[in-house]
């Protein structure tokens, strides 16, 4: 007993507090998305906010037992955890029931929970277990494999179930990576990658080509000191590019400029390599690799955003880039959304005074379009306040992490702070139309048990590791 009063005493109020002020100001934000005057008790259980009010109880309690329960078991079963939350993945994809699409839902009695939610808790301790090991090596390819295994394989699965949003949560997990030894170099690939991908949506595969060829060079033109021969053999690809396409267009061939920049960038990269070998260049090797996987990248995301990726999520992100504008089809949920915002002024219409909210404007405006009510009926000012919660929030994990004086308490606590970091920058972006709409909840406030509980797991979890530093 006094070894469980100590636990309970050595616990982050302030955490704790924050936490219930978010779940509070959740719920009374449900109640007002939903309210309507034929049933206005807020302990309305056939209402979302009465079932909310169910969910929160059931979360308290999930807290409690987490609290209560050794913390050694949360790095012993680790991988336990892990593996259980693939079965209920791959459970949910063959046998779980669909919704809004996404084959990612188990049904269990009359209720329903989403897989995914718990996954990226389970994903997080197994991670913090691999890398935390004594003098882990992230760097090394084996750790790559692995790490990457860990990451990737709920992602995939939660693809394969139509559910694009909740696996791009995923990603989020980098940041961790990043705090534990990725260095600035990939970080800064990603960011170009991520460029990239923006790119191949508005502009043509020959002009993306061209630019990763040009951006290689440079980095060549850079980084090396043959700035004369890169020159020349940039010249030298490009007047065989040309010469090639004009002789083949004069013959009568119509072939398109990509598969032209194509053949000269595949006898170019040859010619390349054994300049290198002979003048043993190292650079040239990893510029032809950067070339060959952004060239890879590029075109592979060109085929999967316009031959795989849904019509309605294509819709969506062209709609966010302005190529194309449906603010009554693909873009009216956001479009609804903003107004609703805006609407709110500096001070907001008050509780239960939003018209855009009354009168069901907003689509799934309990669940991911929570943030438009605080918006409408709070203002500004309300909007702020919710912010700032989350903000210190993210900054109180970061201090606390960074306290730990084992690295598996240390990674967790980064893996918590970047997932819901990443859920509130998406959430709250899409609907105000920074993000494209990719359906993933606002912690702590959209209705939903799962998103809740697993919210509640994935924190308390980490307070539990804090309070037995």
């Amino acid at each position: 007993m006094q070894e469980r009063n100590s636990t309970l005493g050595g616990l982050d109020w302030p955490t704790i507090f924050i936490y219930l002020a978010l779940v509070f100001m959740g719920w009374m934000n449900i109640y007002a998305a939903v309210y309507s005057d034929e049933h206005n008790s807020i302990l309305d259980f056939t209402q979302r906010y009465g079932m909310q009010l169910i969910w929160i109880i059931l979360a308290f309690a999930l807290a409690l037992v987490i609290l209560l329960i050794d913390r050694r078991v949360y790095f012993v079963f680790a991988y336990f955890f892990y593996g259980l939350a693939l079965l209920l993945l791959i459970s949910a994809l063959f046998f779980g029931r669909v919704v809004n699409g996404a084959h990612s839902w188990l049904q269990i009695g009359s209720a329903g929970i989403q897989p995914a939610e718990f996954a990226k808790f389970a994903t997080i301790l197994a991670l913090a277990k691999l890398v935390g090991v004594y003098n882990f090596k992230i760097l090394q390819p084996s750790s790559i494999l692995k790490i990457s295994i860990i990451i990737l394989l709920p992602a995939f699965i939660i693809i394969l179930q139509n559910d694009t949003g909740s696996a791009m949560v995923y990603g989020a997990l980098i940041l961790v990576l990043y705090r534990e030894g990725i260095p600035n170099w990939f970080m800064l690939f990603l960011v170009f990658m991520v460029f990239i991908f923006i790119l191949v949506i508005i502009a043509s595969n020959a002009l993306i080509l061209i630019l990763l060829f040009c951006s290689t060079i440079l980095l060549f033109a850079i980084y090396g000191d043959k700035q004369k021969e890169v020159i020349s053999y940039a010249l030298s690809t490009a007047i065989f590019g040309l010469v090639l396409y004009f002789t083949l267009n004069y013959l009568g061939y119509k072939i398109s400029s990509t598969y032209i920049i194509l053949t000269s960038m595949i006898i170019g990269i040859p010619i390349a390599l054994v300049y290198a070998f002979f003048r043993r260049i190292r650079l040239i090797y990893f510029l032809t690799l950067f070339l060959v996987i952004t060239t890879v990248f590029a075109l592979s995301v060109d085929y999967g955003y316009h031959r795989i990726l849904p019509i309605h999520q294509q819709k969506r992100i062209n709609d966010l880039l302005g190529i194309e504008a449906d603010p009554q089809g693909w873009g009216y949920n956001v479009n609804q959304s903003k107004i609703a915002i805006g609407s709110g002024g500096f001070w907001g219409k008050g509780f239960l005074g939003g018209t855009q909210t009354k009168f069901n404007f907003v689509p799934e405006q309990s669940t991911d379009f929570i943030f438009c009510t605080v918006g409408e009926e709070w203002g500004f000012v309300g909007s702020t306040v919710v912010l700032s919660l989350f903000v210190i929030l993210l900054l109180r994990l970061i201090m606390i992490a960074e306290r730990q004086r084992e690295a598996f308490a240390k990674v967790y606590g980064y893996g918590v702070a970047s997932i819901i970091f990443f859920h509130v920058a998406v959430n709250v972006g899409m609907t105000i139309g920074l993000f494209p709409v990719i359906g993933i909840p606002l912690p702590f406030f959209s209705y939903g048990g799962s998103s809740l509980w697993a919210f509640t797991i994935l924190l308390f979890i980490f307070i539990k590791l804090d309070s037995s530093r």
